[in-house]
């Protein structure tokens, strides 16, 4: 038997379901992304120049009287610059919040928090972090020589940022008293909290810096 013919606009519309409905929404949906996505990339592909206001990536640094050249991103921290562009691990990272201290170095001979300092705005200044203070022939700095004799930390996962912090303090101040010391380190914490230990060690070492 034939198929009756059914002329075109003549035939029965079926009521669209709400199932059928949210389908067409995601459908549309996934397509509007996947174009967004693919100019998006394009464009950043073969985009001729930087945005305004941005910061050159590819910069200069002078990190233990070495000249390096790192990568870095914009909101990128010196601290995590130092450990994971540079391979100086012993600038530690606890709190990230400028806070523990752990990772203390010096910028010009002041101690900061590197992970609080964005690195593209050191590009002009002398960073020092813990593996730069022994002498090219290997001899300790005379903080941490003081450290060793004195056994001065427990884990010794805060010590790099105070002896940083120690050394910041004592070209200042090369003969303090015990509570002057005590203040100048305050940005310090240490959770095996063997503070005593801590400051007879650098007690001693600025002794031996004002022998040196």
């Amino acid at each position: 038997m034939e198929e009756p013919i059914i002329e075109r606009g003549t035939e029965e519309k079926r009521p669209i379901s709400r199932r059928d409905f949210i389908k067409g929404v995601i459908a549309a949906g996934a397509v509007a992304t996947s174009a967004s996505y693919l100019f998006r990339s394009t464009g950043a592909m073969f985009s001729q120049s930087s945005a305004q206001g941005s910061v050159e990536r590819l910069i200069t640094l002078n990190v233990n009287g070495q000249i390096r050249r790192v990568d870095v991103m914009n909101q990128e921290t010196l601290a995590m610059t130092l450990r994971y562009k540079l391979g100086l691990t012993g600038t530690k990272l606890g709190c990230d919040r400028a806070e523990c201290g752990a990772c203390t170095v010096l910028i010009d001979d002041v101690p900061h928090y590197s992970c609080s300092v964005l690195t593209h705005t050191v590009r002009s200044r002398k960073i020092l972090t813990i593996e730069g203070l022994a002498s090219p022939r290997g001899e300790l700095h005379p903080i941490q020589q003081a450290v060793v004799d004195e056994q001065g930390f427990q884990c010794a996962f805060c010590m790099s940022g105070f002896v940083m912090a120690a050394v910041g303090f004592l070209k200042l101040n090369p003969n303090p008293t015990r509570s002057e010391l005590a203040h100048g380190i305050s940005g310090n914490l240490c959770r095996c909290q063997d503070y005593n230990k801590i400051l007879t060690a650098f007690m001693r070492g600025a002794e031996y810096m004002r022998r040196a």
